[in-house]
């Protein structure tokens, strides 16, 4: 009897149903909630020409959201599916609704470059269980949510280039979790908060953030404050405040004083330095104590500043160095000349300083990639302008009187 009723034809159809359905499959029915705040998330975006992403969300026929309906990822843990996932776009228009915040089980909220406008929903602020807010390239408008605050998983936070106003609530850069920060060309005011959380990466640029830099994390490995309209010294930046750094970024604001001699001390790992338009001013240290040197994909800008002194040998084997529109004075050195001609050197502006000679060795020859500028100086130059940016101006040499007169007189500096 027992055999009779193994090979019965519908005990043999419902054991081959039940083989063919994982429990994963048997458990992505979705949340009721989260499916309602899918519907909420359609109805607040829509597709721009030519982009075809909300085409799989069809909420009639679709009886798995989670494998049919693009940019999700579900848990599949419990009976209900839960969404912990959320990727939108690319190319979409409409703005973020607060519906969004009904995704508790939300980990990963990715928002692809588009034109969505309005404000970042405060609710935001409940899923607790966020890692990563990445909303970049769109037109978001607004404060950045002090809610942002109660986010104590955050890891990632990309809200760069968009058109956020006002300040950084202090609680953002408190995060405990937080290692990337990216709040880059926006309209963001006043000063930077303290940075207590043990951050590696902290991009701000493009906005009008004013004031001196605060006291940083040592963890970083890149910053960029540039084009701000940031004061003060460089005394905090040294090699033992950052052991770590290898992306330093300050251009465009108004820095003064002199450069920190350690930050010349590991070029092998602080490789990238901009420090350029600021009003830097003192002598560029002359040498490494480790006996270190730059390497390849090495760049250093120090240029539209103020600093004197003759060129130290620490920066010559430097990829693509600037250091043009400052006051230098002397010949430059041996090792400059050798690692241009060897090609090390690919970029080198030197223009408008007060430079005497570019040793050139008979035999010697600039390679045709190297981009070299020696115009404006107290000196003929042994090569032309062919490497020079247009900005560079017409004039080969500096005339004679300024190079008679002392360093930092009125004409000179002028110059």
């Amino acid at each position: 009897m027992a055999r009779q009723l193994l090979h019965s034809p519908l005990i043999i159809l419902h054991l081959s149903l039940i083989l063919t359905l994982s429990p994963q499959s048997l458990q992505q029915r979705l949340s009721p909630v989260d499916l309602a705040a899918l519907r909420s998330i359609k109805d607040s975006l829509t597709d721009l020409p030519g982009s075809h992403f909300f085409s799989t969300w069809d909420f009639a026929s679709s009886r798995n959201p989670c494998s049919t309906f693009l940019g999700l990822t579900c848990s599949s843990s419990s009976t209900l599916a839960r969404v912990t996932a959320l990727s939108l776009g690319p190319s979409l228009a409409g703005s973020l609704p607060a519906s969004i915040s009904v995704l508790s089980e939300l980990t990963q909220l990715i928002l692809s470059p588009g034109i969505i406008t309005g404000r970042i929903p405060p609710e935001l602020g409940r899923l607790t269980r966020l890692r990563v807010i990445s909303l970049p390239h769109n037109r978001l408008t607004g404060p950045i949510p002090a809610s942002f605050s109660a986010l104590r998983n955050l890891h990632t936070l990309d809200l760069s280039h968009n058109l956020i106003s006002g300040t950084i609530p202090t609680g953002t850069t408190a995060l405990p979790h937080l290692k990337v920060l990216i709040l880059s060309s926006n309209r963001l005011s006043g000063g930077i908060p303290p940075v207590v959380t043990q951050l590696l990466h902290l991009d701000a640029k493009k906005n009008r953030l004013i004031g001196r830099i605060p006291q940083l994390p040592s963890t970083l490995r890149y910053l960029s404050l540039s084009e701000n309209y940031l004061w003060g010294q460089l005394t905090e930046f040294n090699s033992a405040s950052f052991p770590e750094l290898a992306y330093l970024d300050l251009s465009m604001n108004r820095l003064s004083g002199p450069i920190p001699a350690s930050l010349f001390s590991r070029p092998t790992v602080l490789s990238s330095m901009l420090l350029q338009r600021n009003y830097l001013s003192g002598v560029v240290p002359t040498t490494s104590p480790r006996g270190e040197s730059y390497g390849p994909g090495s760049i250093v800008d120090l240029s539209h500043n103020a600093l004197t002194g003759k060129l130290p040998p620490i920066l010559a084997g430097v990829e693509t160095l600037f250091l043009n529109h400052n006051r230098l004075i002397g010949p430059v050195p041996e090792e400059y000349v050798r690692s241009v001609s060897e090609g090390t050197t690919r970029t080198l502006y030197l223009q408008h300083n007060y430079l005497t000679g570019f040793p050139l060795e008979r035999g010697m020859a600039v390679p045709d990639s190297v981009s070299l500028c020696l115009s404006y100086n107290c000196m003929v130059p042994p090569v032309g302008l062919s490497g020079c940016p247009a900005s560079a101006g017409a004039q080969l040499s500096r005339p004679a009187w300024q190079c008679s007169l002392p360093i930092g007189s009125t004409a000179q500096s002028r110059g």
